[in-house]
């Protein structure tokens, strides 16, 4: 039995990503259209007879946009804390109170045969968490908007067959860019966002203390203070640095803003 992975986009245009096993299927947010997301599920074949839940880590529009349409096209159950449901319920339209699930962190949720475990993350949101998706021996951590990555998130994250992390900006870029000085210092905050350089880091660290990793997504890139090519070196380059190759020791990946990604298997 396998587990599947896709991201159909990521960054601040929008955010929805798509775990399942060969029995069930959950989307991890939904900030963008309901007719975009469709599309990305067709795209790659997904079995959405199999959607059962959606699960929100913070209220902010690109991870929320069409959560309600999705709730009701596909009658998906919806996992969000409390304090993150209070934020967007005026949002989602018409739904039914018996298909809202209010989750606490650090206790896992039990969804068809997958254990999904939620983490607080630190994030200028109400309630931010991130997420594990586990099936049997196999894991999928998904870690984006967070502003740094302390010692309990690594532990939350240990073990994974797949991470995807965040890979938001490059620091120069950043700081030379057009953006106000404020929104420069919220996005370099412990609330923030972080950057190439700290998720190779995160990377690093997270192998000192498994070898199970093998599949890496860098995801959130800034449109304005990071591009593809620059945030994929930089993290290749600190990899070869702590002699980790990629394409031997381990593969990366980017996920995108505007596209569909690759569609992983895990055995």
């Amino acid at each position: 039995m396998s587990m599947y992975f896709c991201s159909l986009a990521s960054g601040s245009s929008g955010n929805c990503q798509y775990i399942a096993t060969e029995e069930t299927g959950v989307l991890l947010d939904a900030g963008l259209s309901g007719k975009y997301i469709s599309s990305g599920l067709e795209h790659i074949n997904a079995d959405v007879s199999k959607l059962k839940g959606l699960f929100i880590t913070h209220e902010h529009s690109d991870h929320v946009k069409s959560a309600g349409i999705l709730m009701r096209k596909f009658n998906l159950t919806l996992y969000i804390t409390e304090k993150t449901f209070r934020c967007i319920e005026s949002k989602l339209g018409k739904y039914d109170p018996e298909k809202v699930v209010f989750i606490e962190k650090e206790k896992d949720i039990f969804i068809g045969d997958m254990i999904v475990h939620p983490f607080p993350i630190s994030h200028d949101a109400a309630d931010a968490v991130a997420y594990s998706f586990s099936y049997k021996d196999i894991k999928i951590s998904i870690v984006t908007d967070l502003g740094h990555v302390p010692l309990d998130i690594l532990t939350k994250i240990m073990h994974s067959n797949l991470l995807m992390i965040e890979s938001n900006h490059d620091v120069d870029m950043l700081n030379a860019g057009p953006y106000p000085y404020v929104l420069k210092r919220r996005i370099l905050s412990d609330k923030g966002h972080i950057s190439n350089v700290l998720a190779a880091e995160t990377i690093v660290r997270s192998l000192m203390y498994s070898d199970k990793l093998g599949y890496v997504i860098l995801g959130h890139l800034s449109k304005d203070n990071n591009t593809p090519d620059l945030a994929y070196e930089t993290v290749k380059s600190i990899l070869s640095e702590n002699d980790l190759i990629v394409g031997e020791d381990i593969s990366l990946d980017l996920a995108y803003r505007d596209r569909v990604g690759k569609l992983y298997r895990l055995d």
